[in-house]
Formats: C-alpha cells, sequence, structure tokens
C-alpha cells in the first residue's frame, strides 16, 4: 500500500497539471475547504448563506457570524480542514479502510447538495461525483475501488499543499486578492496578509509530514 500512495501522489501532480480533467478533479479539495468554511460557521453560532464551486477550483463560501471569534475560525478553517482530511484520507489507507474514504465524501457533498451549493457548475460536479461513488460503492471490484481511492486520497493530499503555496504566494505580491488571508489580516489589523498566507502553508506542510512519516515508516 506505501508503493501505491508514492504512485498515487505522483499521478496526482501529473493529473492536477491537466487543463480541464485536472481542475475538475482538483475541485474536491475546494469542496473540502469551502465545507470546512461552513462547518465552523455554524459550529460558532454563525450561519451559512450559500456555496459557489467553479470550473477553475475557485470557490465561495457566504456566511453570516455572530461574533469576531466566529468570524476569525471560519476564515481560518478552510486550509486547515483540507490539510486534516488530507492527512486523514492517507491514514485510512494505511489501515486499509478504503470505504470509509467515499463516506465521508458521500456525506460531504450530501450536505452541500441539499442545503448550500446553488450555482449550476456546482451542482453539476457535486451530482457527477457522487455518481461517481455510488457506482464505485456498487462495482464490487476491490483492486479497482482501491487504486481509485488511492488517486483520490492523493489528490487531496497534494492540492491542500499546493493550494496553501499559491494562497501564501499571493499574498506576497497582491495582498489585498488573498482570500482567506486577506479576510484574516482584516480582522487581525497586526497581522498581514503575507503571515497568515504563511501560516496557512506551514500547516498545510505539518500536516503532510505527519501523513507521509506513516507512509515512509
Amino acid at each position: 500500500m506505501k508503493t501505491k500512495i508514492i504512485v498515487g501522489i505522483l499521478v496526482a501532480l501529473l493529473l492536477t497539471q491537466m487543463p480541464v480533467i485536472g481542475k475538475y478533479f482538483a475541485i474536491l479539495n475546494t469542496m473540502i475547504h469551502e465545507t470546512g468554511h461552513s462547518f465552523f460557521a455554524l459550529i460558532t453560532g454563525g450561519e451559512v448563506q450559500r456555496i459557489s464551486l467553479f470550473p477553475d477550483t475557485s470557490g465561495t463560501t457566504l456566511t453570516g457570524h455572530s461574533s469576531w471569534w466566529s468570524q476569525f475560525l471560519t476564515s481560518i478553517a478552510g486550509y486547515v480542514t483540507s490539510s486534516y482530511f488530507a492527512f486523514l484520507f492517507l491514514s485510512l489507507l494505511l489501515k486499509e479502510k478504503y470505504k470509509w474514504i467515499i463516506y465521508i465524501l458521500l456525506v460531504f457533498l450530501s450536505i452541500n447538495l441539499f442545503f448550500w451549493v446553488r450555482n449550476l457548475y456546482g451542482l453539476f460536479w457535486i451530482g457527477s461525483f457522487a455518481a461517481g461513488f455510488i457506482w464505485l460503492l456498487k462495482s464490487g471490484n476491490k483492486t479497482f475501488v482501491q487504486y481509485v481511492l488511492v488517486l483520490i486520497a492523493s489528490l487531496v493530499f497534494v492540492e491542500a499543499i499546493t493550494s496553501a503555496f499559491e494562497i501564501m504566494w499571493v499574498s506576497f505580491v497582491t495582498p489585498l486578492r488573498a482570500g482567506d488571508a486577506a479576510n484574516l489580516a482584516q480582522l487581525t489589523t497586526f497581522i498581514p496578509s503575507p503571515i497568515w498566507g504563511i501560516v496557512f502553508f506551514v500547516q498545510s506542510v505539518c500536516f503532510s509530514w505527519f501523513a507521509l512519516k506513516k507512509v515512509l515508516v
């Protein structure tokens, strides 16, 4: 399994560089990221109005908040959630609990479909991805299921790191357009966007390191 995961990560790196199909699969990480924002908004007493997912792998979550802390934790949650689930999915692969990855993602997809995502592409993406997972569960081919889930987990792993690196880069080049880093900079006026960009990237590297230690040891 460890060799399969390493190969899966390499394949995921190549796949995410492809113009159309690569972006389609990379949105999986975007969905996890935006769901992280939404869950923390609800946990901290806020509300979720809608989520939008776009073909260029970007996404937006419109939330309302009851306090400064609610907005702060919601803003910081996206990248941390992506990194955590990248770690979790690789851990589940090593424990050979493959189908748990499908179950978790189907829960995410279902919640987004029924409650939050309303833009046309987002609905298409969720519907097609959910249909693929349901077909995978019914296929009965354990070897095929295993290989697909290695790739899925590897995609989330790769995108969790690369998306965090991208936001760090943007936070230095155009700080006001740095998404979550810019939002946090507005909330914490004494901490600029580049610092939050570094925080996002460092946490992704830490989660990735813990995951790779499990794979390589």
